[in-house]
């Protein structure tokens, strides 16, 4: 019998593995042996008897996937690298799918006339947060993971986007809605169900436990058997899962592969750090988590190549980086979380020189893994991941500043009684403002935040755009008030008539703001430099400069990308020669335009304006 609460055989030795398992259906053939590591994950994490148990009826899962979607074809068995299954020309667009609101249609209709009519194709996919029924947390609080709430629209709404975008989709698998068949069912006592959340006997000691909110770690629930305490990790709405128990890991998996046989290319792991729990540790980050990411990834290798697992672990950056594992065996992209507060910390500081020397680092373990790079989000600006990097008294003084903008901050509670910033709720071009009342017109802000997202659009990766982010929208502090959430500062839903009104006024910021990223993003796609696996080479030109260099040799293409983050002019003289680029006496800005001349000799002058920023090419 498996535990309730953790597996104390997780630790188990493995046992001889057979030569290999053959499973042919309609042609297709998949091949699970050694190099899949599928016994090897299971008897890890649930010990060599109940591991073989478990591989049995994961075959049974594979097969059925296999025969119900016979398009996935693994005959080919050729390696789908991250090179080729994203280039310069791939950018996400993350958004709610009621995000914008017509009254005469579904949410989902409203937002692919939308993209049809005003986005095309400056975005190549779209992630849809969260579309199932919930019950709290704007989505987070799944109650049915195979079903699309009615108020957005149905399947058939989702599939359409997905014939003009690329799709990926949330898989909020570290807990599910306290109001979900499956919780109401463990409140009766019903198998399987009862063993499917985590209960806390009396007496365990749980004070090693991470907590990422300042709120308890257990819920008393009344159940037909009396009152047991479950663990919540994020809300009492939000019920952990027990991944302990062999039957949530398979029935979870069995939830990914439909979500790709519905259109999902990218899957986004939310909160994955927290899956698997410990007594007596940290619970966040452990073997076992990366153990059962690295079963999801040979899973999905083995029915459907072209899909990519995608993590969300809003943490210091070497944890966040663990989970692209040895580079073969787990995400394939990784959110870049440290780059929202150190790019917010260079525009208030006017200083790239922290930003830059962070980025000089950034490196992944092989051509199968990129970074998720992005600004904002539907949550906040997480600060966790700027702690190793940002000093104390740096990360104070950016909460304090993002308070006095009327932004919020989150708590979250330490193992020895204090509490310290978690997050900054704030929208992320409000984030940028000098301060409180600054007279500013629309060319200044639109500019100063361009000039982040130009920085963000360059760096190596694959860029993730945020919805408000595109428009141009402002924090929406009446909806905290109105919500009681801080996060509702940044998830506010337009109406779509209102919005494409405002765009259509060219004096407007959402305009400004609106156009000016469009054009960023066709410019980026044209250029092969910006493959999310081109070398990256950071300079340090000046303190207020943001400077890499983006080069792909397969295409001779390289590209010279620099960003003013501060208020102040600032001439520059560039050695082309020295920093091994062509001694041309011409470059040209791809964003603007604009020719530069060089003195003939290999020196190219440039004037920055405050939060200039060039993307310059030889010609």
């Amino acid at each position: 019998m498996y535990p309730i609460c953790w597996n104390p055989q997780s630790k188990g030795s493995l046992a001889a593995t057979p030569e290999h398992v053959v499973i042919n259906l309609d042609k297709t053939v998949i091949v699970i042996n050694e190099s899949s590591n599928l016994r090897e994950h299971l008897e890890i994490l649930y010990g060599p008897q109940q591991g073989e148990v478990v591989l049995d009826r994961l075959i049974q899962i594979i097969q059925r996937f296999v025969a119900d979607n016979p398009s996935f074809n693994r005959a080919n068995d050729d390696k789908d690298e991250i090179k080729t299954r994203v280039t310069e020309k791939d950018a996400i667009l993350i958004a709610y799918g009621d995000i914008v609101q017509d009254p005469d249609t579904h949410g989902f209709t409203s937002l692919y006339h939308f993209l049809a009519g005003q986005v095309a194709d400056a975005i190549s996919t779209v992630h849809l947060l969260p579309f199932f029924p919930y019950s709290s947390d704007d989505g987070f609080s799944v109650i049915d993971y195979r079903a699309v709430d009615p108020q957005l629209g149905d399947w058939n709404e989702v599939f359409r986007i997905g014939l003009d975008y690329r799709l990926m989709f949330d898989a909020v698998i570290n807990h599910i809605s306290a109001e979900s068949s499956w919780f109401q069912s463990f409140l009766d006592d019903q198998p399987p169900f009862d063993k499917y959340f985590l209960i806390v006997p009396d007496g365990i000691d749980l004070s090693e436990v991470f907590r990422p909110r300042a709120l308890p770690l257990l819920t008393e629930f009344n159940t037909d058997t009396g009152p047991k305490n479950v663990w919540t990790t994020f809300s009492t709405d939000q019920v952990d899962l027990n991944f302990g128990n062999p039957d949530v890991l398979l029935e979870i998996i069995a939830v990914l592969l439909d979500y790709v046989s519905k259109g999902a290319e990218f899957i986004r792991l939310d909160a994955i750090a927290y899956l698997w729990k410990e007594p007596g540790t940290r619970s966040i980050h452990l073997p076992q988590t990366h153990r059962v990411v690295q079963l999801f990834r040979s899973v999905i290798d083995r029915v459907a190549p072209k899909v990519s697992l995608i993590t969300e672990t809003n943490v210091p950056h070497l944890d966040n980086i663990s989970y692209f594992g040895n580079g073969f065996n787990e995400a394939q992209l990784v959110y870049n979380f440290s780059l929202p507060p150190l790019l917010l910390n260079a525009f208030h500081s006017g200083s790239a020189t922290t930003l830059s020397e962070w980025a000089a680092t950034l490196t992944t373990p092989s051509e199968q893994t990129t970074f998720f790079n992005f600004t904002a989000s539907h949550d906040g600006i997480g600060i966790l991941p700027a702690r190793e990097i940002l000093q104390s008294d740096e990360i104070e003084e950016l909460a304090s500043h993002i308070e006095s903008l009327g932004g919020l901050v989150s708590y979250k509670n330490n193992p020895d009684g204090t509490r310290s910033p978690y997050e900054l709720n704030v929208n992320f071009l409000d984030a940028l403002a000098p301060a409180m009342h600054a007279v500013e017109n629309n060319e200044l802000i639109s500019k100063r935040f361009l000039a982040s997202q130009a920085i963000m659009l360059a760096l190596k990766g694959v860029p993730g755009i945020y919805f408000h982010s595109l428009v141009g929208s402002r924090g929406w502090s009446e909806g905290v008030v109105a919500r009681g959430m801080p996060r509702a500062i940044n998830r506010e839903k337009l109406n779509r008539k209102k919005l494409e009104e405002e765009l259509r006024n060219s004096s407007s910021l959402r305009s400004l703001v609106f156009k000016g990223y469009i054009h960023m993003l066709r410019c980026r796609s044209a250029i092969p430099a910006f493959h999310p696996t081109a070398d990256q080479r950071v300079l340090s030109l000046d303190q207020s400069l943001f400077t890499i260099i983006r080069s792909r040799r397969e295409n001779k293409s390289v590209i010279l990308c620099l960003h003013n983050v501060s208020p102040a002019e600032k001439h520059v003289s560039i050695d082309l020669t020295a920093l091994g680029l062509e001694p041309k006496s011409r470059y040209r800005d791809i964003v603007s335009g604009e020719v530069f001349q060089g003195d003939g000799k290999g020196i190219l002058r440039l004037v920055f304006h405050p939060y200039d920023y060039f993307w310059l090419v030889a010609v």
